[in-house]
């Protein structure tokens, strides 16, 4: 029996060298050697059709002076595509953001797969599949992507510039030596073996196993990391909550990073600014957060300051791009199983530009809806920026200042 093997390697060494025409006769000269069985073998053995075999065996039996050369330039059967000149036209109309808005379209309320596209263009008159719509979506330049988060809602007409007067004011500071954090919660997170987002090597087969359903459970409950972020020395804080996230748990964390970090960072310090987001624990309208950072302010003997974020802007706080994402990172595909693993992955932490994590536990148990009466938010010697004060405003330590004034 004729090996195969070498017809094949026949073929690959001769196939960049022939045309449509002398391809077949070459396939149908092996074919005929071979016989019986042969065009079968020739098949497997190229991968051509046993009826283009078949068409060479009969163009083999007429005479080389009647044959009238390849097929002409254009020949052969024609795509749909070509055939269909508002096929590509209908497909895109489908695909048009427009669609999104049209309550009568037929994708409108449903998943917009090749086949779904594909039966919709049937549906319309056209003879297509869904693996030519998946070729034409290819050649219109469209993939499949997900949902991207980038819209932020309505912007501040102030917002540029109160990005302008953080940066000023962070610019102040650091020609000072005077701290300047950013502060935020990191995406509460459910304690247990369940899974987490991400990929991390294992060996074939063995991926780490992990419960089907993400449920809280009770005896483990959740983590709250808070973190601080110090912009000049690269280096985070987090406090691992396991009650709730409040004003007081976000000041303790500060309070925490201070004792920890800060003080030996910062042995001069006279002030400290904050930056943070304009809601949550940290919120720039929430009364908790300010007496709390009177509390502090008088603890320290220190004036700090604080600038929101504007509503919406919250992913442009550096905590978020410089502490948490890398985070993220170094835990993926890893379970969380308990408070501790949780604690040692993000003291774990490192960058190829030196970021430097600490991690604790924090167990105490904040009750949440405490009420701030109005006797203690006026006891709060706050002082606020002329330029948007609900946003920037100075809290400082009571027995060192005036209340009430404003500051520019």
């Amino acid at each position: 029996m004729t090996d195969e093997e070498d017809i094949r390697r026949r073929f690959q060494l001769l196939a960049p060298y022939l045309d449509e025409k002398t391809r077949r006769l070459a396939v149908a000269a092996e074919a005929k050697v071979i016989e019986p069985g042969g065009i079968s073998v020739v098949s497997r053995a190229t991968g051509i059709a046993r009826l283009t075999i078949r068409r060479g065996l009969e163009e083999l039996t007429v005479p080389p002076s009647a044959h009238s050369g390849i097929r002409q330039s254009g020949g052969g059967r024609k795509k749909t595509v070509d055939v269909a000149r508002t096929l590509k036209e209908d497909l895109e109309k489908l695909l048009k953001p427009t669609e999104r808005g049209d309550p009568e379209s037929p994708l409108q309320w449903t998943c917009k797969s090749v086949r779904r596209l594909a039966q919709e263009l049937k549906r319309r008159g056209h003879q297509t599949s869904h693996r030519m719509v998946a070729e034409m979506l290819h050649e219109l330049g469209y993939s499949l992507q997900a949902n991207r988060k980038t819209l932020e809602g309505t912007g501040n007409p102030d917002r540029d510039a109160q990005f302008e007067y953080i940066n000023r004011t962070a610019q102040d500071y650091f020609a000072t030596a005077d701290p300047v954090i950013s502060v935020d919660t990191k995406k509460k997170e459910l304690v247990g073996e369940f899974k987490n987002g991400g990929r991390e090597w294992h060996p074939k087969g063995m991926p780490v196993k992990v419960s089907v359903h993400d449920f809280l459970l009770p005896e483990l409950g959740r983590a709250i990391p808070y973190g601080v972020y110090d912009l000049a020395a690269n280096s985070g804080w987090v406090s691992v909550g396991v009650d709730h996230d409040t004003s007081t748990f976000a000041v303790e964390t500060i309070r925490r990073w201070w004792s920890s970090m800060g003080r030996q960072l910062y042995p001069h310090a006279k002030r400290l600014l904050i930056t943070a987001d304009g809601g949550g624990s940290n919120g720039a309208r929430v009364r908790l957060w300010k007496v709390e950072l009177q509390k502090l302010a008088d603890e320290l003997e220190m004036a700090i300051s604080v600038s929101h974020f504007p509503p919406g802007t919250s992913k442009w706080n550096k905590i978020e791009h410089r502490l948490f994402s890398f985070i993220s990172q170094n835990w993926r595909g890893k379970p969380l199983i308990s408070h501790q693993v949780i604690v040692d992955l993000i003291a774990a932490t490192t960058t190829k530009t030196g970021l430097q994590v600490q991690a604790e536990l924090d167990s105490t148990i904040y009750p949440v809806g405490m009420k701030v009466s109005d006797e203690e938010v006026a006891a709060v010697n706050i002082l606020r920026a002329s330029f948007h004060g609900e946003w920037n405003y100075t809290i400082l330590a009571r027995e060192k200042g005036v209340s009430g004034k404003v500051i520019s």
